[in-house]
């Protein structure tokens, strides 16, 4: 398959020379990709065009998906020049500047050292330069043989549980897949670990083998290395960020909410309403955490904590903190989310942001709630329950008696149809099962529900507290509030039909209503 694709190359270069841009596009798209005996190919999209693809195929006896990546290969004259020029760039390369990553100050100096040593491309045509920088930049400033994978928009999560063990992907379409791509010897995996965790700022180390980190991108980066604590050697896993996060549109679109929900839940924000998101891992809550933060009125003070940058929002007045690990065996210099979250509330904010609480930090989130501070934030738990036994219980110790300071609290899961079921649903999805408010520490009202035989959402909103208590402090009757929650539905309902979805033009709409609701309202009617 790839002598094929290689004779191609030859024979083009052959003859054009020097093509132009136009041509090599045309080049690429008429390169043909042939799938495995045995399978039968499902999809097929770019990655980094046009250098790279990915193909989902299926095997034909087991049914089970394979994800393959596919690169142009290098001739041997190509090869030669790659390993001349990552020589020479290694040596003289310079760091970036402040500002820049390390992709950004590749393709910035690249041609400067190029014109000082002309043979580096000797015997190469500009196609097959092309190629050479491609995979010069994805092994020097990228992250070498997985990085195609950061470029796919669908891939949540890269994990690599040890040597000649194929890298799997969390696929938002075919969920756990495995990849055509694994590290073949030992060394190879560790010296790529220890490369990548180096681009984070960090160290690891035999003497410090656990590495948790954010790399260039805000990736999430957790690491496990050689044996020390994995008998199977090296292993890592990739979270990847959105750097265009999912909003309140998206989640009504892909069914997770209605748009009932969605003015509900738009209407606590606003009224600085504290809600804690609950679900078990993988259920989506850092999603829904960004997409219920886009809600939030533009010109609000938020300060946002988290142990690794997760969270993402379009507004100016946001301040991000990230925790800080220790140095030495004694942890010294140390910021734990407890300290930043105190330091948040000396800063007056409208709304604090918690990535997730799971220890001592609950308690000053808990005293900054009763301060009249707006809250949100996320938990691993199963069900409201024991998430209210979590915050009762070490390390938390939240007294039973604040507990209804977290207003609100919704069920985040990632339900699954039974396979033989054939209603035309998606088989996987994720949901926001429950919401419920919360009266007291054994005293939950439920607001909404999702029904998994109907698909449909549930609501109960006349014996809503919440909204009482809303109506009150703002001198208006219960009707009056539930007919505003009306006109945000017909609001998110329009921006859903017209997908106005990306978290700067749903932000841009949202600041325009809170400040002019009735010209946003009558425009939308009339139309």
């Amino acid at each position: 398959m790839k002598l094929k694709l290689r004779k191609r190359v030859e024979a083009l270069e052959d003859g054009l020379q020097v093509p132009s841009e136009e041509a090599l596009a045309d080049f690429l798209k008429i390169t043909r990709w042939e799938v495995p005996e045995g399978h039968v190919e499902v999809e097929t999209y770019p990655l980094k065009p046009p250098f790279s693809c990915t193909h989902i195929v299926q095997n034909e006896e087991t049914a089970e998906y394979l994800y393959v990546v596919d690169e142009l290969p290098l001739s041997r004259e190509e090869r030669e020049a790659y390993l001349r020029s990552k020589e020479v760039l290694e040596r003289e390369l310079k760091a970036p500047l402040k500002g820049e990553d390390l992709v950004q100050t590749f393709r910035k100096q690249l041609p400067g050292i190029i014109n000082g040593h002309k043979d580096l491309f000797k015997g190469v045509t500009y196609i097959g330069a092309k190629k050479v920088m491609y995979y010069l930049e994805q092994d020097i400033g990228g992250l070498g043989k997985i990085d195609p994978l950061m470029f796919d928009p669908y891939v949540e999560d890269i994990s690599c549980s040890g040597v000649n063990r194929h890298i799997f992907l969390w696929h938002r379409r075919y969920e756990n897949i495995k990849t055509n791509i694994y590290f073949e010897e030992e060394d190879e995996l560790d010296d790529f670990v220890m490369k990548i965790v180096h681009k984070s700022g960090r160290h690891v180390s035999v003497a410090f083998p656990i590495v948790d980190a954010t790399l260039p991108g805000k990736h999430r980066l957790a690491v496990s290395y050689k044996r020390e604590t994995t008998p199977s050697g090296t292993s890592f896993t990739i979270r990847k960020f959105r750097s265009d996060p999912f909003t309140i549109i998206d989640l009504i679109q892909t069914e997770t909410m209605n748009k009932t929900l969605a003015a509900y839940l738009w209407m606590l924000i606003e009224n600085k309403v504290p809600l804690m998101i609950i679900g078990a891992t993988g259920a989506g809550k850092t999603t829904a955490l960004n997409a219920i933060a886009c809600l939030v009125p533009s010109n609000y003070k938020i300060i946002t904590v988290e142990e690794v940058a997760e969270i993402n929002l379009p507004h100016e007045n946001w301040v991000s903190t990230i925790a800080r690990s220790g140095f030495g065996v004694e942890n010294r210099g140390e910021i734990t989310l407890f300290d930043l979250i105190k330091s948040a509330i000396r800063h007056r904010p409208d709304l604090v942001i918690v990535g997730e609480v799971r220890g001592d930090e609950a308690y000053v989130l808990f005293q900054a709630l009763a301060t009249g501070h707006g809250g949100l934030c996320t938990m691993h738990a199963e069900d409201i329950g024991m998430a209210v036994k979590r915050l009762t219980q070490p390390p938390m110790n939240i007294s039973p008696s604040i507990i209804p300071l977290m207003n609100c609290a919704l069920l985040v899961k990632h339900v699954r149809a039974p396979v033989f079921l054939e209603s035309g649903r998606r088989l996987s999805s994720r949901k926001i099962i429950q919401v419920s408010e919360i009266e007291d520490a054994n005293s939950f009202h439920e607001v909404f529900s999702w029904d998994a035989p109907s698909d449909k959402f549930k609501a109960n909103l006349e014996d809503s507290f919440l909204l009482t208590k809303m109506a009150g402090s703002l001198s208006l009757s219960v009707e009056d509030i539930l007919e505003e929650l009306e006109r945000r539905e017909a609001v998110l309902q329009w921006m859903a039909e017209r997908n106005i979805r990306d978290y700067h033009s749903v932000n841009s709409l949202l600041s325009k209503y809170y400040y002019d609701p009735r010209s946003v309202y009558e425009e939308i009617s009339e139309e």
